[in-house]
């Protein structure tokens, strides 16, 4: 049996952890459930985010061969180990709040090949991109209108710090003024064109633009280089709302901006005019909040990550019970929610929902409750696996193949986003992004990294050394930097251009 303690910093300080506390019991349960420990691992994670997808202890199988059910391709035998094994994850932060041992017993025993008869399922056996997590994630920007309403807080209240880095003085300031010494020297050769771009993917409510635009105005007129007056500032967003929120924030500014409904994994679509022309694109807290995959090296080969969503039967009784349904009747509720949205959905089935604000809390109950079971599927090929239209799995190889096991994200959505971002960029432009970044694969091996929920939405950190892997073979540098303008957080500095 391989135990995996990830936490390890957590063994130290003013309140260590009691490993055995926890390792004790759910260790008790595998003997006593006559496991084969010789093909168990029993990882143990300190899961920092309060809202979550995981239960105190999750069981997850460890496929020696493709199981039929699954959409990744097909493994040959010979590729796998011929036994199925088993991963048993803790996580520490919680493990206090149950009886591990009986627990993790319960849990064995419930499981099988048509799953647990106390968790109602949501979705088939899918990569984690392609999860139930994400429509709801897609529906919280769609309808965010109506979950502000419903919580009584606009989203920004939920970041850390209650508000964007992107809005920090400093910060702003300092890539202001980089700015200007690019285009002063341009300007010098007569190489600076007349109409100077900047974009801002995932605007958020447009404070941070405004802050944006705001400094720009300012410097610009102690510089004394009428900047200003041929600048086009563009703001895309995937949310309807947060566009219009967006664009009646920098009203002030409306001659010089253009706002718009953008994918932000497909920028090109609606940018493609400006390529080779936009010489700033800086992004805030939206990497982070696009779909992923997860794939780990474990005993030498490769995994990818399925799910499947589910609620606790409890929990979809007692949910179940606010709209007058019957608990197998919410996982088909819940489809009519995301396809309709909850305006809609109060209209289209006013016996379960009276009001968009019964749909609202219908929504955020399903949502609180929401976990995620998980397995590991062999993975055929990093050859046939794709990260993002027209970059390979083969990217992975050096990451996966870096030391010892490793589960790691994939960052699908991100690593689009950069791929079509990237030749938008002036050959002197630069891409700024704000974000949650793992700049080193060791912290994989060490800590949780996600997914989370943020107020209505997912969060995952991003995979910096594979974005900058990526971006080293499209001919960009990638440099990584603690924010600097603001002590405590967690935010690192993302910077790519065109290598020298």
């Amino acid at each position: 049996m391989l135990v995996d303690f990830r936490p390890t910093g957590k063994l130290r300080g003013k309140k260590p952890v009691d490993a055995t506390a926890a390792l004790g019991p759910v260790i008790d349960a595998l003997v006593e459930d006559s496991v084969d420990l010789s093909r168990a691992r029993v990882v143990c994670d300190w899961v920092q985010y309060r809202n979550n997808f995981r239960d105190v202890v999750d069981i997850r199988p460890i496929l020696a061969s493709h199981d039929r059910n699954s959409e990744v391709t097909p493994v040959a035998l010979a590729a796998v180990v011929t036994e199925e094994q088993m991963e048993v994850a803790i996580d520490l932060r919680r493990s206090g709040e149950v009886e591990l041992k009986d627990f993790t017993r319960e849990l064995m025993r419930a499981g099988g090949a048509s799953g647990d008869p106390s968790r109602v399922y949501l979705e088939p056996w899918l990569v984690t991109s392609a999860s139930i997590i994400w429509d709801f994630n897609a529906l919280y920007w769609k309808a965010l209108d109506v979950w502000e309403q419903a919580t009584g807080q606009p989203y920004e209240k939920t970041l850390p710090g209650g508000e964007s880095d992107a809005r920090n003085r400093d910060a702003v300031r300092e890539m202001i003024t980089s700015l200007f010494a690019l285009w002063d020297s341009l300007a010098a050769r007569n190489a600076l064109p007349e109409e100077l771009y900047v974009v801002e993917l995932g605007p958020g409510n447009g404070n941070q633009a405004k802050a944006w635009l705001d400094e720009f105005v300012a410097l610009d007129q102690e510089h004394g280089s009428d900047y200003y007056r041929r600048l086009h500032y563009l703001m895309g967003d995937y949310s309807p709302h947060v566009v219009e929120l967006a664009r009646a924030a920098v009203a002030d500014h409306a001659q010089h901006v253009s706002a718009f409904v953008l994918d932000a994994t497909q920028p090109l679509t609606a940018l493609g005019f400006l390529r080779y022309k936009i010489f700033l694109v800086y992004i805030s807290n939206v990497y982070d909040n696009l779909p992923a995959d997860e794939v780990a090296q474990i005993g030498g080969r490769t995994y990818i990550v399925e799910t499947r969503a589910y609620l606790t039967r409890q929990a979809a009784a007692e949910i179940a019970h606010t709209v007058s349904a019957q608990p197998d009747e919410i996982p088909g509720l819940i489809r009519k929610l995301i396809r309709l949205g909850p305006a809609l959905l109060a209209e289209a089935l006013p016996a379960h929902f009276p009001s968009v604000q019964v749909a609202a809390e219908f929504w955020q109950r399903c949502w609180a409750a929401l976990r995620l079971e998980e397995r590991y599927q062999p993975l055929a090929g990093l050859d046939l696996y794709q990260i993002a239209p027209g970059v390979s799995g083969e990217m992975l190889r050096p990451l996966l193949e870096s030391g010892a096991d490793i589960r790691m994200h994939v960052s699908n959505g991100a690593v689009a986003s950069f791929v079509d971002t990237v030749p938008l960029l002036h050959p002197f432009g630069r891409l700024i992004c704000y974000d949650l970044f793992v700049t080193d694969l060791h912290n994989y091996r060490t800590s949780f990294r996600g997914p989370g929920k943020y107020d209505g939405s997912v969060v995952n950190w991003l995979n910096g050394p594979l974005l900058a892997h990526i971006g080293r073979r499209k001919g960009f540098d990638v440099d990584y930097q603690r924010f600097a303008h603001r002590t405590g957080t967690n935010i690192v500095t993302m910077t790519a251009q065109v290598r020298d």
